[in-house]
């Protein structure tokens, strides 16, 4: 018997759950299908949020032959074998799972049948297609981002799950849900993967579902909840997590489970780039370009000899003096333009390039930093309204300790403690 997730699979707009800003009633693309042309496309968002679903309702919704490929298992030779047989029909549609997991020559394999109309590509992707998608393609096609699905939309597919048994003779009663909805992470192929476990592992007509009873049996049964090999986000996570925690073997470890499972180096690389700003930043400045020269060299090489790279650049992060004092200082600033709006830019901070602009006073009291002792004047930078704000506070570690001293001296009360 099919698995639950595929049995729930919905088959038109009305039965899809999610994605109303996309397909709700005057929608662009629920507007698009309406009038029965679309255009080549990639949907970008998480697993188990129903990209491959919708892109087999549109295909059945315009009756258009629809082939699948993945990226995992095809190459270029898949691809031209879909687009020969392209030729021979109208309105094809092929849809590619996981595209940015295919290279430069594969997607170039792709733009010829997509420019001339051959095919109607839909791409789905859990990455951003900004970095995965080549620009050539990317210019051909719409990028549509399809959203995580929150409570609401997880109760649905309960709801829906519950039905389906009922017609087949069983009574679930879910007593507890919130399990079920942290197990899986908003991902509804994991949420009914569970559902599905949990019911079919007590034989009774009554089946009744509570919280100890979903741990109990996701726990036991691990392997079979995680069938479509969808631990790659909590492996990454627990990558990150150690090595801001400092534990390089608990980075190496992670990074081994990923290289073993044949994720995608370049992916592993980013994610290490992101890493050393967000959880090193001035700490330790050098964890950057350690982090950039091992994505840069992950590009040039690939596995199998990437590996060592990838293990060299986890290690030395893991080891490396922690700060988060730069990602917050930006948040704090993104949160005070949300709060006070664009505030003017100062007149002593504007530029004066014409006579209209000094005569209205532009730049006028703006102190230049060179022409004082130690390149550096005490005057303000921010609008009048945030007068006086500390957004930036430095980490507690030896670099961004020496930094406040420096704050201190040049500033005075805003650093003072």
């Amino acid at each position: 018997m099919a698995p639950l997730a595929e049995l729930l699979r919905p088959t038109t707009l009305d039965n899809y759950i999610g994605q109303q800003h996309l397909v709700g009633p005057g929608a662009v693309l629920r507007t698009f299908i309406e009038s029965g042309k679309i255009p080549s496309m990639i949907f970008w968002g998480p697993p188990g949020i129903g990209k491959t679903t919708l892109a087999m309702i549109i295909s059945n919704t315009l009756k258009r032959p629809f082939y699948t490929l993945s990226a995992i298992s095809s190459g270029v030779k898949e691809v031209r074998e879909v687009i020969d047989q392209a030729k021979k029909e109208e309105g094809v549609i092929l849809f590619i799972d996981e595209i940015h997991r295919f290279n430069k020559a594969q997607q170039d394999s792709l733009l010829g049948a997509v420019e001339r109309g051959t095919i109607t590509l839909i791409g789905a992707t859990t990455e951003n297609p900004s970095f995965e998608v080549i620009s050539a393609l990317l210019s051909r096609c719409q990028v549509y981002i399809l959203k995580e699905f929150g409570k609401a939309e997880m109760e649905q597919l309960i709801e829906a799950a519950v039905a389906h048994y009922a017609t087949n003779g069983r009574t679930i009663e879910v007593r507890e849900n919130e399990a079920l909805l942290r197990i899986s992470g908003g991902d509804a192929r994991k949420l009914l993967n569970a559902f599905e476990l949990v019911v079919n592992r007590d034989p009774s007509d009554i089946v009744v579902i509570d919280n100890q009873k979903v741990i109990n049996v996701i726990q036991q049964n691990l392997a079979l909840y995680d069938r479509q090999g969808e631990m790659h986000y909590d492996i990454i996570s627990a990558f990150i997590k150690s090595m801001r925690g400092s534990d390089p073997n608990g980075a190496v470890y992670w990074l081994a489970r990923m290289i073993e499972g044949g994720e995608d180096p370049v992916f592993i690389a980013r994610r290490m780039l992101i890493f050393a700003s967000e959880d090193i930043s001035n700490a330790n400045p050098n964890a950057l370009l350690l982090a950039n020269a091992c994505f840069e060299a992950v590009t040039k090489i690939g596995y199998p000899e990437c590996r060592i790279t990838l293990s060299q650049c986890a290690v030395y992060l893991a080891n490396s003096a922690k700060s988060n004092s730069t990602y917050m200082a930006l948040n704090n600033a993104q949160q005070a333009i949300k709060r006070t709006g664009d505030l003017a830019v100062p007149l002593h901070l504007r530029n004066a390039p014409t006579k209209l602009m000094k005569e209205l006073g532009y730049s006028d009291g703006y102190k230049y930093a060179h022409d004082y002792k130690g390149n550096f004047v005490d005057q303000e930078f921010l609008p009048d309204a945030l007068r006086g704000t500390k957004f930036y506070e430095p980490g507690d570690n030896a670099r961004e300790n020496e930094t406040r001293k420096v704050l201190q001296w040049r500033w005075k009360e805003k650093y003072q403690y």
